[in-house]
């Protein structure tokens, strides 16, 4: 799928936000600095904390201020799961924002799936960021693949997307191909996000689509 003339332009005048600098956080920095795609990146520790990331990265990464991050049209999450709570707290409305789950619900140091009573885990995070269309993606890669270049043997490497609402799937989908990758949607977060969550089929599956 390639985006339109008119999709392409709505894309570049979204503003992107990751909150975290992780793992995760940083290999999907490194993503969109790849791509030319501007973004901001926060955390609990304030935009110095960051030096050292943007230096590397370049002008195409943006530290702020969690309060600014949190403003943007998309906001990605990729701090750990029993964080979410404090990253999001003091949030301006979310009025139908985008929020990607970037987490795994994990319980250390044991490394097993939390409990969560057969529940997506991305419905717990939507509970937290209320009149937000929250979007599944970013976790199922381990973060040293996923900062890795998506093209490989002629083909593209796989993220999943899921979430309850259609449209915000399809917005996210987009900056994904963009970023190089293959989107795959797997519908609803009883559905698809069920299988994408920790110790779901779908995670650490380094998948290619050719074609």
């Amino acid at each position: 799928m390639t985006a339109s003339p008119t999709h392409q332009k709505e894309l570049c005048a979204m503003t992107y936000a990751i909150i975290g600098a992780g793992a995760i956080g940083s290999a999907l920095a490194r993503q969109f600095t790849r791509s030319n795609i501007d973004v901001l990146i926060a955390n609990r520790q304030g935009p110095e904390s960051l030096a050292g990331l943007v230096a590397e990265l370049g002008s195409h990464v943006t530290p702020t201020s969690l309060p600014e991050a949190l403003k943007a049209d998309t906001v990605i999450l990729a701090v750990p799961f029993t964080a979410v709570a404090d990253a999001v707290q003091g949030s301006a409305q979310w009025n139908g924002r985008i929020v990607v789950d970037a987490t795994n619900a994990i319980d250390f140091p044991v490394f097993t799936p939390k409990d969560l009573g057969g529940r997506p885990s991305t419905e717990i995070v939507a509970e937290m960021v209320p009149g937000a269309r929250v979007v599944k993606a970013f976790n199922t890669l381990p973060a040293a693949v996923l900062a890795s270049d998506p093209a490989q043997d002629g083909g593209r490497r796989v993220l999943f997307v899921s979430g309850n609402d259609a449209s915000a799937n399809a917005d996210i989908a987009s900056p994904i191909e963009r970023l190089g990758f293959a989107p795959i949607t797997l519908g609803e977060l009883n559905q698809g996000g069920l299988l994408q969550q920790f110790g779901a089929p779908l995670v650490a599956q380094n998948l290619m689509k050719h074609g």
